[in-house]
């Protein structure tokens, strides 16, 4: 092989070096790229489609927490005052930063003014003290709040225990 390189004019020399390095590049690209792009693809989806997933299973975290018996909680709940339950249910879904002001307004209720609050945590909140206190929302205002991101409001709530 190599005398017959030899032997060949020097044009033609160009022309089958050029040849080589043509036939090197494409089965560089055929056989280590593609499949190493290929595989940097399906491995990009599936972060994508596992970031999805996350993101729409973050809403039933606190449903895990949901007691095996409603009504047993509620009625535990009895015992201890709305003040002690709000400030527990919100520590426990981080609520507490965007509480500006709570105050009794009986034996039963509570008015709790919220600032710059996400509203589907609030809502969330809200399922938590209905399904483990039985404590529902008997007036409230909501306004979105307009210099904060999307889905933020400021809330004022009047909840009360019904037993």
């Amino acid at each position: 092989m190599k005398d017959w390189f030899e032997t060949l004019d020097s044009r033609e020399r160009i022309f089958v070096i050029s040849g080589a390095v043509a036939v090197l590049m494409a089965l560089v690209f055929a056989f280590v790229w593609t499949p190493l792009d290929n595989g940097q693809k399906a491995l990009q989806s599936s972060v994508v489609a596992w970031e999805r997933s996350l993101a729409d299973l973050r809403p039933l975290i606190g449903l895990q927490q949901m007691p095996a018996n409603p009504k047993q909680t509620a009625q535990a709940g009895a015992q201890q005052t709305p003040v002690l339950i709000v400030d527990q249910t919100l520590r426990a879904r981080g609520l507490d930063r965007t509480l500006k002001r709570s105050q009794p307004t009986t034996n039963n209720g509570i008015r709790v003014e919220f600032e710059n609050v996400a509203f589907d945590d609030l809502v969330l909140w809200l399922g938590d003290l209905s399904a483990q206190y039985a404590m529902q929302v008997s007036s409230g205002s909501l306004s979105a709040v307009s210099r904060a991101g999307p889905g933020r409001i400021n809330a004022t709530l009047t909840i009360e225990r019904s037993l």
